[in-house]
């Protein structure tokens, strides 16, 4: 006889949201490498939305829902006059900070960007400091967003390890609700109940597919979509901290919750038996390993995988920017993720269309010997057929190698390489470039050209004695850190 109830006995919450809430409320982060490294994090997300701000296409988004909202103690969008609710603040931020595909990286299982986090933490950070004031309380330090990104960029990063969301048609964005609800939600003051209850609602709240990321439908959604996400993180910690009950069993409910209804599915990688239910993989603790580990995009704003395509096609220019037209093939040497990720044919749609092709971000170096934003540009494509000329001749192939180093916890790597054969029979050497600019391992190399990048990015917004002003805070620990987030951000508004 079949069962015509349910057994109605509430779980305790899952296993992995009390791991979260644990290390959030608990851990304390003692390493030196990670504080530093949060800096030019914080430093380098800030400057990349600021570079945002020369593009129509990122600021039309912008601003109030309604004109003319006015907001008591409103979080400020750096580089603009912009003072919102921290909602929108969030959603704001994070988009500036995504928009170029510039922002740090992180790569295993799952890819993602954990700098995106910081739509909702600056967000929220600086709305409760002006509060906090206004209330004749002392306001947060950058102290307290520094370590709000360690914690946010660990549990986005330790998730991703040897989850592969993208698999099952997930994209990365899910970790960034996730791990910006549980920081936000610590900053608002969350107990441990309520911490638990807004992130089972981060897991229960649908996730975005990957449509927007891959051919055919690659589209400037990639560009807000984390802003979405972090914008709503701050919304469920926001409903969170009203008193609003959680739902224990986010994760692991029989047929209703996230592990049977969005990551179990059969999918042409991996073959799953009917019954089977495929859980998360959370393979170290949560400390501060993915902020020391972080990949900074110094060199090129370009999709990470392509970063050491980009940087070996800059090499062989001197040498092939003569012959182009004598050029027979190209053939890239990759790994399996920049295969299934950005290698495309075919007519390249927009802007979002071209920062995700292999092909592309390798032909633009090889003609023009650097790659930046505007090359991206409708009319800079439409203008140089040459590049589409270029693509037409590139063949791709996988080494083994690369792909599995790319995986290796001592490795890491994200390795490339390009070799160009002309028609008369000669070709170039093949130059391979397995670690880019921004890896851990080219951290002593990496740092000043970061610096630079900083400094440019502040150049195009601000008048000089401001750029100085805001580059000095940013070369010292102890002063940035003690610095009060309103005070941050009242040197970074228009």
């Amino acid at each position: 006889m079949s069962q015509t109830f349910d057994l109605n006995e509430r779980p305790d919450y899952d296993e992995v949201l009390q791991k979260i809430a644990d290390y959030v409320l608990t851990y304390q982060i003692d390493s030196e490498e990670a504080w530093n490294t949060a800096r030019y994090c914080l430093m380098d997300t800030i400057g990349c939305g600021l570079l945002a701000l020369r593009f129509p296409e990122c600021t039309k988004h912008l601003g109030p829902i309604v004109e003319g909202t006015i907001v008591p103690h409103g979080a400020r969008v750096p580089g603009t006059s912009f003072r919102l609710d921290p909602v929108k603040a969030a959603w704001d931020i994070g988009c500036v900070i995504r928009w170029l595909d510039f922002n740090d990286t992180w790569l295993a299982a799952e890819w993602g960007h954990p700098s995106d986090n910081l739509g909702a933490i600056l967000a929220v950070a600086d709305h409760l400091s002006q509060k906090r004031i206004s209330e004749g309380k002392a306001p947060l330090t950058t102290r307290t967003v520094l370590e709000a990104m360690i914690m946010a960029h660990e549990i986005q990063g330790v998730l991703a390890l040897e989850n592969s969301f993208n698999r099952v048609g997930l994209d990365h964005v899910v970790l960034v609700k996730v791990a910006s609800t549980a920081v936000v939600a610590k900053l608002f003051g969350a107990s441990r109940e309520q911490l638990l209850s807004a992130l089972s609602h981060a897991w229960v709240d649908g996730q975005a597919l990957r449509t927007y990321r891959h051919a055919p439908n690659a589209g400037s959604r990639k560009s807000w979509a984390a802003g979405d996400a972090a914008s709503r993180a701050v919304r469920l910690a926001d409903i969170a901290m009203r008193g609003e009950m959680g739902i224990p069993g986010a994760l692991t409910a029989p047929q209703w919750g996230f592990y049977d209804v969005l990551f179990s599915k059969t999918n042409r990688d991996q073959k799953l038996k009917p019954d089977a239910q495929r859980k998360f993989s959370i393979p170290q603790e949560f400390g501060s390993y993915v902020m020391e580990n972080v990949l900074f995009k110094i060199s090129f704003p370009a999709e990470f995988h392509a970063q050491t395509a980009a940087e070996a096609a800059v090499l062989l220019h001197p040498e092939v920017r003569d012959r182009l037209q004598d050029i027979d093939k190209i053939v890239i040497t990759t790994h399996e993720s920049a295969i299934r990720i950005i290698s495309k044919v075919g007519k390249l749609a927009n802007e979002a269309d071209r920062d995700h092709c292999l092909q592309y971000m390798t032909a633009v170096p090889l003609i023009f010997g650097q790659l930046t934003a505007e090359h991206y540009e409708n009319d800079f494509h439409e203008g140089h057929p040459v590049i589409d000329e270029l693509r037409n001749k590139m063949e791709v192939v996988e080494d083994e190698r690369f792909t599995r180093e790319y995986l290796e916890a001592d490795k890491r790597s994200i390795a490339n390489a390009i070799q160009v054969f002309f028609k008369d029979g000669s070709h170039t050497k093949q130059v391979t470039v397995e670690y880019p600019l921004g890896h851990r391992r080219r951290r002593e190399q990496g740092i000043p050209l970061l610096k630079e990048k900083f400094r440019h990015s502040l150049e195009t917004t601000f008048p000089s004695q401001r750029c100085d002003r805001i580059f000095d805070v940013f070369q010292d620990q102890k002063k940035l850190e003690c610095l009060q987030v309103n005070e941050l951000l009242e040197l970074l508004k228009m």
